[in-house]
């Protein structure tokens, strides 16, 4: 009997939580009849009928203007109605920050069958956010945010630094954004200020693919003065570095395949000012350098909706599909020239036993006078979570990310070494570990539980990493690692902080105990949906 408590095997959630949503195939009978009246209900944050506290945040919050939303909408009165393009309306809305829901409702024409109307529903987060950080030698970070500034879908953030032992001012920073600029979906950015010995002067405007047949665009210029983490040496020091960037490129849907074929370019001018020794073979990625690079590929992409995946109840979309690209150019440095190349390949879907995607990567110089393939690298990533499952009253999830990376004929000095970091790591780890192949394997289990006080959400997780790392070309003669632990996650989705996590782990080498982080209270950003649609031309390197 008492076995028969404790251990109770989970069985799939088939409930709307655990349903995976295919939602173009609701939208098949209307597709290709005319798009009649568009209609927006704005919803508050909160219901009217809520808490004390709720009721008067909503007074206080300013909901989302109707032309913010309308401007976001792929299609307009007049055009036929298309499934793919409905979905992914839904999708880029639910990516602002501003909105926390979104639902858009199919209606026929009472008079014209060959009509139809539709109604946006939309509800709006609470944008407004205060963040601190706490960092050595007294440095002392507080900020205030406002990812919707008087409904107009724009985000200020205004940080000030000063130290904590005798409040002297350390400089303030100042970071806007436009997510689409007077509806072309063009995004703007301003980010300038100071920060202790830190300084920052970012400006940019770029138009990413939003439809099957698209162009992108891009420029972007920064001016920054920043301490570098230099692997090698386990230190950081003091980098000034300006950069231009621009780029460009289009998409044509190919109905035949089902794909787009695409074409983009770049070009970057990097120049630095102020960093440490530099020489031919030697930190590379401090070296002035202005490189070209066309990108030539395959992409597909459908989204399909879920829930509690990196999210605590919302809906949440992903991507299936694939992207193929080889990427070449050419660069123009300091100490010599080098010819570039570089193929990638990703592919994702859903599948009876859950969301698996994999990729492989591969990027490499090319000495034009002797054909020598050097500061070469290659990733492959391979992750997969599980169907939703339920245990009594909670829902499971499992975990499963693995990543290799491996680096030949690697230089010396900056960038040309990696180690284990917050997204290809081990949770807990502190140890200084560096090599040039890396291998690591990442499980996580997470419960998410029924209980809402106040609104939040509350999910359990349990995890355990196992990596390699070292110089040698056999992994597994390489330094191994593991680490262990479990925590718990608090979320609003209505609310645009990020989730509060609190953590406790240990980790092991070789040898025993290592240096680890026990404890940590953390504000975790998710992971962003997974996505194949292309971006602009990226020389690939160690992370």
């Amino acid at each position: 009997m008492l076995y028969r408590m404790i251990f109770v095997k989970p069985v799939l959630d088939t409930t709307s939580n655990g349903q995976v949503l295919d939602e173009t195939r609701e939208l098949e009978p209307f597709a290709g009849k005319t798009i009649g009246e568009i209609t927006i209900d704005r919803k508050q944050v909160f219901d009217a009928g809520g808490r004390w506290l709720e009721r008067a945040a909503n007074k206080t919050h300013m909901l989302t203007r109707e032309r913010v939303i309308r401007r976001d909408l792929l299609f307009k009165p007049g055009e036929e109605l298309d499934p793919q393009l409905i979905v992914r309306t839904k999708q880029l809305l639910r990516s602002r920050d501003y909105i926390a829901d979104i639902d858009i409702a199919v209606k026929p024409d009472s008079i014209d069958s060959t009509r139809v109307n539709l109604r946006i529903t939309t509800r709006d987060s609470w944008t407004i956010s205060a963040d601190g950080a706490l960092h050595s030698e007294g440095r002392t970070m507080v900020g205030l945010s406002d990812a919707n500034i008087l409904g107009t879908g724009n985000s200020l953030k205004i940080m000030t630094n000063f130290y904590r032992n005798n409040f002297s001012y350390g400089g303030n920073m100042v970071e806007y954004e436009i997510p689409n600029v007077l509806g072309t979906f063009y995004t703007a950015n301003f980010n300038a200020g100071r920060s202790f010995y830190n300084s920052t002067l970012d400006l940019g405007i770029r138009k990413e693919f939003i439809r099957p047949t698209d162009y992108e665009i891009g420029l972007t210029y920064n001016d920054i003065k920043d301490k570098r983490y230099m692997i090698e040496q386990d230190t950081s020091l003091l980098v000034k570095e300006r950069n231009l960037d621009a780029w460009g490129g289009y998409s044509r849907f190919l109905r035949q395949i089902g794909s787009s074929i695409y074409l983009t370019g770049r070009y970057n001018y990097s120049r630095v000012s102020r960093r440490p020794e530099v020489g031919p073979r030697y930190n590379p990625a401090l070296h002035d350098q202005d490189a070209l690079l066309m990108g030539l590929g395959l992409y597909r992409e459908k989204f399909y909706s879920a829930n509690m995946i990196y999210g605590f109840g919302r809906r949440e979309y992903l991507a299936a599909g694939y992207k193929a690209e080889v990427t070449s150019g050419y660069t123009w440095g300091e100490f010599g020239n080098d010819v570039y190349l570089g193929l990638s390949f990703e592919a994702g879907g859903f599948c009876p036993i859950g969301y698996i995607m994999g990729g492989a990567t591969l990027g490499s110089y090319i000495d034009p006078d002797n054909g020598m393939w050097q500061r070469s690298a290659v990733d492959v990533d391979l992750r997969w979570f599980s169907n939703l499952f339920i245990f009594r009253r909670s829902r499971i999830r499992q975990f499963l990310t693995f990543n290799y990376t491996q680096g030949w004929n690697r230089w010396q000095g900056s960038d040309e070494s990696i180690r284990f970091t917050s997204e290809n790591g081990l949770q807990t780890l502190k140890e200084y570990a560096i090599g040039t192949n890396r291998m690591i394997l990442n499980t996580e289990t997470v419960v998410f539980t029924p209980y809402q006080p106040l609104g939040f959400r509350i999910a359990f997780f349990g995890f355990a990493d196992f990596g390699l790392l070292g110089y040698s070309p056999n992994i597994f003669k390489n330094n191994f690692f593991t680490s262990f632990g479990f925590g718990v996650r608090l979320r609003n989705e209505r609310l645009v902080f990020n989730t509060v996590q609190i953590r406790l782990g240990i980790a092991f080498g070789k040898h025993g105990l290592v240096d680890c982080e026990y404890f940590r209270l953390s504000n975790p950003t998710s992971l962003e949906q997974y996505r194949y649609r292309p971006t602009r031309p990226e020389i690939v390197d160690f992370e």
